[in-house]
Formats: C-alpha cells, structure tokens, sequence
C-alpha cells in the first residue's frame, strides 16, 4: 500500500494524519477486521495446540479407559471446588465424619493390639506353675 505523489493511496482512500496512522488509523475496516481474524485463528489455533499437549502429557483418554469411575470421581471433585463449594457447610460436616471415622479406623486396631496384649498377660499369670492341670495333665496319665 504505497501512497503516491498527490498524498492519496494506492486503494483511493486519502491518508490521514500522523497520529491517527501510528494508532493503525490509517487501516480500513475491512482491514481491521481481516488483522482481528487473523489474530482470533492464530489465539485459536495456540490454545487448540496447547489443550491437546496437555491431554496428550497426562493422558487424559487413557485414565478414563483404566479408570472411569476414579475419572468421574476426580470430575466431581473437582468441579465441588470450583463450583465454591469448599467452604460450604455440607463440606465442613463431610470432613468433620471423615475425620472422626478415620480417627475412629486407626484407634480400632491400636486397641485391639493393646487389648489382645493385655489379655495374654492375664492368660500367662493364671496358667499353674506346675502344669498338672490342661493337656499336660493327659499326656502324662496316658
């Protein structure tokens, strides 16, 4: 688009001045929309790029393969969280019950541990010393 010498362009439009031409004034409409196009597919295009990089990086076709229901799982979680539910109150019951049962899952077996302990104890203090009494008491009248 070279302007010649009577100060109109090659297109036959007039020319405006300095400061609408470095502001891109001098660019026709259907020019503006052309640059906006093409900007709009080259964002389009990145994005699209950048959307199946990361599908490709974490695999995203192949854990819904393995694991559809964890897949559905993580989904609804994740959407919870940025649907503003985390600071909810159904949330602070959920994780008050969870924590009060997974306290109550991990003291189950350390008491049980210390209980079958205990109870051995007091079987080994009312064993006899002499051992007449059990299966030691047959074995030796056979």
């Amino acid at each position: 688009m070279e302007s010649n010498q009577s100060g109109t362009r090659s297109n036959g439009q007039r020319r405006r001045n300095r400061g609408d031409a470095e502001r891109g004034g001098d660019m026709t409409v259907g020019q503006r929309v052309d640059r906006i196009n093409d900007n709009a597919q080259e964002a389009w295009t990145k994005t699209r790029d950048a959307v199946k990089d990361l599908k490709e990086t974490l695999d995203v076709d192949g854990r819904v393969d393995r694991h559809p229901y964890g897949t559905l799982a993580a989904a609804l979680g994740i959407g919870y969280v940025l649907g503003g539910g985390l600071f909810s109150p159904l949330t602070a019951r959920i994780v008050g019950l969870g924590l009060r049962l997974g306290l109550r899952m991990a003291a189950v077996p350390f008491l049980q541990r210390e209980l079958m302990g205990l109870a051995s104890a007091l079987g080994q203090e009312a064993e006899p010393e002499n051992g007449s009494h059990g299966r030691h008491a047959s074995a030796e009248t056979k």
